[in-house]
């Protein structure tokens, strides 16, 4: 048997999981860890580890623009993407996405399909050479199956979001070409799939939580993981499995492993590796392990000077005027108008420049003019639109008009993740994809479905408590969901919640109820015209 070694820190984490690659992630059919053989390697726990390093760098993706997590954010209530005059109307594919009326045909739709299945191959590659290995008598199948479970864990994840935003997808476990055209599996055999795996695989993880599992899938992850099958089940296949996702969930309450942090902004620190809350997360760099993007995503230009960053951001998502109105003004999440001293979810209110004493200006603002002489701004005679916040960037939390002439300064913007004085594109910041947060807010919705409300309350109110939040009398869907909405904001569960509490369909800011089936995004056209056995989904 190997002996266990253990990982000093995040950068030496990040440098084993990366294995030198400078992975590009926006290129999603690069064939990362082609050098890799049965012939060559691994034999030694180390360089197993490395070998897992294709599997989790396909992770790093998941924050780009333009993909996956864009489409989960922006086709919920907490996020949209407006037409901004000259600047992202990208085809309305943003507008349509966001009051869904999205198509086979979207580039996001494309590329989130192209992202997962990414995800899938590089994991079912690792897994061939392993298994090759114990075939082949080169290791020890008992030294082999840990590291084949963890790889099959994480491959249920990308399968999970597969089954979460298709729905009908096939089911590809062999990395060789003897079915170059898989068909649909239903809804159901992919719940099926997942279920399975992770039945087969969780149990043999690491109950470890230390540096030598950190951003790894490891046994608590790995119940999280069941804990969100379960708990979307009657979404996913008319199941009610509540009761499943319960016993995962306090199972990993009961471990004692895991803790609300005193301060909700630790999760999101530049440096949060060492937070007790987060269960699994993507260990970003901005060097050696990019693709966090989000602070060129939602800041406006100007920002650039707010926090003295290495490139300018592209002005673009922003959340809706409704959401951030359900937070009180008490709720410590929330952050404070034009405070940016305090931290908070969004950047509401006046900005201003690195030190906060000079206001940040927008030059390019709609209706006004600058004399060239005396710098003075006044209004534009001619401007037949005008920012009534004039050239002092103002995030307003009113929304004028999702198109065609959206000002550039409307909408709070994204300040839950701590933007580095000076950071780069790339953020440090780890992103948890999952937080024990969420595991406690999971807990009491499960009770309240199964009748218990009074018993989840206990759970529901430690998330509210920590938000400075007086304590829920009761519970009620309402009230879990909007609890949701706040605490996990930005962390790509929204359009999922919205689905599991029947709101998904409803009017918001800039959208019209919409059908039913837009539930699931639809099969891409480039893949079913690539792929003949491919079904389309309901309502495309």
């Amino acid at each position: 048997m190997f002996k266990k070694s253990m990982l000093a820190g995040k950068g030496l984490i990040v440098a084993m999981l990366l294995l030198g690659f400078n992975q590009s992630c926006t290129n999603l059919d690069e064939e990362i860890f082609s050098d890799l053989t049965s012939e060559n390697f691994p034999t030694t726990e180390e360089q197993f580890i490395s070998a897992l390093g294709a599997t989790y760098t396909s992770l790093y993706g998941l924050l780009n623009h333009n993909s996956i997590f864009s489409l989960q954010e922006v086709s919920s209530d907490e996020m949209m993407i407006p037409h901004r005059g000259a600047d992202w109307f990208d085809g309305g594919q943003w507008l349509r996405v966001h009051q869904h009326s999205f198509n086979d045909a979207e580039e996001s739709v494309n590329n989130g399909w192209n992202y997962l299945y990414g995800g899938v191959n590089n994991c079912n590659r690792v897994i061939a050479l392993f298994e090759t290995l114990v075939e082949d008598g080169k290791v020890a199948e008992e030294d082999a199956t840990a590291f084949i479970g963890e790889v099959k864990v994480l491959r249920a994840l990308f399968y999970y979001w597969l089954l979460d935003a298709y729905g009908n997808v096939p089911i590809v476990t062999s990395f060789d070409e003897s079915e170059p055209n898989p068909p649909t599996k239903s809804r159901q055999e992919v719940y099926d799939f997942v279920e399975s795996e992770l039945a087969a695989n969780v149990p043999n993880l690491s109950k470890a939580n230390d540096v030598s599992t950190y951003a790894r899938m490891n046994y608590w992850s790995g119940k999280m993981l069941q804990a969100k099958l379960y708990i979307n089940a009657e979404v996913y296949i008319g199941k009610d499995e509540y009761a499943k996702a319960l016993e995962a969930c306090e199972e990993i309450i009961d471990s004692g492993l895991y803790n609300l942090e005193a301060d909700y902004f630790a999760n999101f620190n530049a440096d949060n590796s060492g937070s007790a809350e987060n269960i699994f997360t993507i260990p970003y760099d901005e060097a050696q392990a990019q693709g966090f993007n989000l602070a060129q995503m939602t800041l406006h230009y100007a920002n650039q000077n707010t926090f003295s960053l290495a490139e300018q951001p592209w002005n673009g998502y922003c959340s809706l005027q409704e959401f951030y109105n359900s937070y009180d003004d008490t709720d410590v999440r929330k952050g404070e108008y034009g405070n940016q001293k305090v931290r908070g979810n969004f950047l509401a209110g006046p900005q201003y420049n690195a030190g906060g004493t000079v206001a940040a200006i927008d030059a390019g603002v709609e209706g006004w003019i600058q004399d060239p002489n005396s710098g003075v701004w006044s209004p534009d005679p001619n401007a037949t639109i005008q920012d009534p916040d004039g050239p002092d960037l103002v995030f307003t939390p009113e929304i004028n008009e999702i198109e065609p002439n959206c000002l550039r300064q409307a909408g709070v913007r994204v300040g839950k993740f701590e933007y580095e004085n000076g950071a780069t594109a790339n953020l440090n910041n780890d992103f948890p994809i999952f937080r024990y947060a969420d595991v406690l807010l999971m807990a009491a919705e499960c009770l309240h479905r199964m009748g218990m409300s009074g018993d989840g309350l206990m759970y529901a109110n430690m998330v509210r408590s920590r938000a400075g939040q007086p304590d829920f009398g009761a519970l009620t869907d309402d009230d879990l969901l909007a609890e949701r909405g706040r605490e996990m904001f930005y962390e790509g569960w929204r359009r999922q919640d919205l689905i599991r509490f029947g709101a998904f369909g409803d009017a918001w800011d800039f959208k019209a109820p919409s059908e039913p089936c837009k539930t699931l995004f639809p099969i891409p056209i480039n893949q079913i015209n690539a792929n003949p056995n491919l079904d389309q989904n309901d309502c495309y």
